[in-house]
């Protein structure tokens, strides 16, 4: 089919928005799988119908999230909420046995190099609304509930925009972001992100606390811990609080896992992190991939994923050599 000068110009129009809307969608669904594919229908479903657009009605940007909108709606019926252990159940014991929750449908991490846009006018992306502790914190509100808010707070649509997108009415939707406010008070997270130093020196946090895991030196992560560090281990339902529990575990780790590791560095959900790759026969596998929150104090959050799915979306290399350089598979 012979694309005319007129869809080309409609396929510009669109593509701007196509990360914001993946920022959109993941913090409705908290799943990375699921927001691309649902932007991707988004756009298909834009395409379909771009001979109905009017702009005199709505601006683009607004009918897209409408779409996009209705799209995350429908999957949500068909799917609960996505938490991390510490929203989940109680707190465990450092050395408790390890429970597998493979019944559960994790939150995710988001990559941040899925958000990135060649398009200097693209949109800003808001990344403290994209923090772990945040998304995992929508995830306690219904679905029109975790709509308003994000519309609202988050994106900053009136009420009247918000309503169109949502299909409602400007007094429904006040009232879902009230109630959903009201939540968010209740789950009570953590103001860490009004506390978080530069990303420069987040990263240089990351980069010691690295140091200090390749050294197999527990005392060192501990000083680069706050007082009431918490760690969770999704998929596994364990979860822990304080820099003694955390120690503890640590010590566990390298005595279950050796002390010889390599780390590649990433950045997700607007938070540093690495993935961590223990030694296995001649080379290195890979074990985890850690998602950290620094504020000034130190390091208050480590969200460690342990499963291909998460892996997937951040491209790493399954395994490296013993030089710490990717294994191609022949």
């Amino acid at each position: 089919m012979r694309v005319t000068t007129k869809e080309e110009g409609f396929d510009r129009l669109i593509e701007p928005f196509r990360p914001e809307l993946l920022a959109y969608c993941y913090r409705m669904l908290g799943t990375v799988h699921d927001a691309e594919d649902l932007v991707q229908d988004t756009y298909l479903r834009a395409w379909r119908a771009r001979e109905q657009y009017d702009d005199s009605l709505s601006s683009v940007r607004t009918w897209l999230y409408r779409i996009a909108t209705n799209a995350c709606l429908t999957a949500l019926k068909a799917h609960g909420r996505r938490p991390l252990p510490s929203g989940l159940v109680a707190e465990s014991e450092p050395l408790a046995p390890l429970v597998l929750g493979d019944d559960v449908p994790w939150l995710q991490p988001l990559p941040d190099a899925l958000l990135k846009t060649a398009d200097p006018a693209g949109a800003v992306i808001d990344r403290s609304s994209l923090r772990l502790a945040f998304a995992a914190a929508l995830q306690h509100l219904s679905a029109r509930q975790r709509g308003a808010l994000i519309l609202r707070d988050v994106l900053g649509f009136s009420a009247s925009e918000a309503a169109e997108i949502l299909g409602s009415t400007v007094v429904s939707v006040n009232s879902s972001l009230q109630r959903a406010r009201t939540r968010l008070k209740e789950v009570g997270i953590r103001d860490e992100g009004l506390s978080e130093p530069p990303e420069l020196e987040q990263r240089a946090w990351i980069e010691r606390y690295m140091k200090a895991f390749d050294n197999a030196d527990v005392e060192s992560l501990k000083r680069l811990l706050t007082e009431d560090v918490l760690m969770e281990m999704p998929p596994m339902l364990n979860w822990f609080s304080g820099r003694h529990n955390y120690g503890l575990f640590m010590e566990w780790v390298f005595d279950k896992a050796g002390t010889d590791w390599r780390f590649r560095t990433v950045a997700a959900n607007g938070q540093p992190g690495f993935a961590a790759y223990c030694r296995d026969g001649d080379g290195y596998r890979l074990h985890t991939l850690q998602v950290f929150t620094v504020t000034a104090a130190g390091i208050s959050r480590t969200s460690v994923f342990q499963t291909a799915e998460v892996f997937a979306p951040f491209g790493l290399p399954a395994a490296l050599d013993a030089r710490g350089l990717p294994v191609t598979a022949s």
